[in-house]
């Protein structure tokens, strides 16, 4: 587990229609993932794919280290708790999910035979200042 703090900038930032507001919920969790990327490869996790789709669901990160396929599940929260933390969000249901949508990519891009992983990165944000912590746990299912 590796932590790491970083700094939230201060303007949204965010692509959004014309004539309307940026959704603050979206606009954290794309922060969070860019976080979440940068943060995996400075590990050396070589990014593969970005928030790849399948109908089972989405992978946030996708991603290749020492011969072995990473699948990254992200998840940003405030450190308000106001809805658990970040890591007590990724339950058995959201693990099942990504499980399933890994299995998807594996067989669409013929890799089914390749080892892989399962992690998760936690990314909160403390306080009005933006700064955040960073928590990186491989092979967390």
């Amino acid at each position: 587990m590796t932590r790491e703090p970083k700094q939230q900038p201060r303007s949204g930032g965010g692509k959004h229609s014309p004539g309307r507001s940026p959704d603050p919920r979206k606009a954290l969790g794309q922060w969070g993932e860019e976080q979440a990327a940068a943060h995996l490869s400075q590990a050396g996790v070589r990014i593969l794919a970005r928030n790849w789709r399948a109908r089972s669901g989405e992978i946030d990160i996708i991603g290749e280290t020492d011969g072995r396929l990473v699948f990254v599940e992200v998840r940003t929260r405030r450190a308000s708790g106001r809805f658990g933390t970040a890591l007590e969000s990724v339950d058995a249901r959201k693990q099942r999910q990504v499980r399933e949508t890994a299995l998807v990519y594996l067989h669409a891009t013929r890799q089914a035979e390749r080892s892989c992983r399962f992690d998760v990165v936690a990314v909160t944000v403390e306080g009005a200042g933006g700064k955040a912590d960073i928590v990186h746990i491989p092979n967390a299912f």
